[in-house]
């Protein structure tokens, strides 16, 4: 775990980065790719087609391009559409966000996927969010700041009342261009000097959060 910077992190307001920070999407990927490899590979174009889109564009289309672009059938889309209720949260994360919610912090997500798609996966994490930004809602995907800003919008909070916890490299990167606070919850085992030198703290189970906010 990297230590918290200098910027004291006692946020009232605290925005999750949902399909990497809270659930396991990962091994859903994996599983439809048929192993690990191809569906890290699928999953990071599918990352880079995301955040160099900008404006909404079908979410499923995305997913779709980026199988084929690495030789996967478009239709792993569907497959991963229709599996998508056996999205995991990460060990210990309804209980994380709970316990925080129970000591007074306002919840809520932000998250690069469709309007219906994101609502049904941020009910699996079993945690009380007041709202749930997606890029279909926002009109954006991240890391353009519009979503971003749509995120601290709907919990009516400043840039500089919101802790970001991002999923991804390029969501510590945005969140912080956005102006929030950010740590990066990385228990995929990404590697990304620039997003590790800009997170306050990086670390790989959620359970640390709640330690680092004491």
């Amino acid at each position: 775990m990297k230590p918290p910077g200098a910027r004291r992190l006692r946020p009232g307001v605290i925005l999750f980065d949902l399909l990497s920070a809270l659930l396991d999407s990962w091994s859903l990927w994996d599983d439809i790719a048929g192993g690990r490899a191809l569906g890290r590979r699928w999953r990071m174009e599918y990352l880079k087609l995301t955040y160099a889109a900008g404006a909404y564009v079908r979410y499923r289309d995305l997913v779709a391009d980026s199988a084929e672009a690495v030789g996967l059938p478009g239709r792993a889309a569907h497959e991963l559409e229709a599996r998508w209720a056996e999205l995991a949260p990460w060990p210990g994360a309804g209980r994380v966000l709970r316990e925080l919610a129970a000591e007074g912090r306002r919840l809520g997500v932000v998250t690069n996927c469709s309007e219906a798609m994101g609502q049904r996966a941020a009910d699996l994490v079993d945690a009380p969010f007041e709202a749930v930004v997606t890029a279909e809602s926002a009109g954006f995907y991240k890391p353009d700041a519009r979503i971003y800003a749509a995120g601290a919008k709907a919990m009516n909070a400043a840039p500089d009342e919101v802790l970001f916890v991002a999923g991804s490299p390029f969501d510590v990167v945005g969140a912080n261009a956005a102006g929030f606070a950010v740590v990066w919850h990385n228990p995929a085992g990404l590697r990304s000097p620039a997003a590790e030198a800009t997170a306050n703290a990086v670390f790989d189970d959620l359970r640390e959060l709640a330690t680092l906010l004491a």
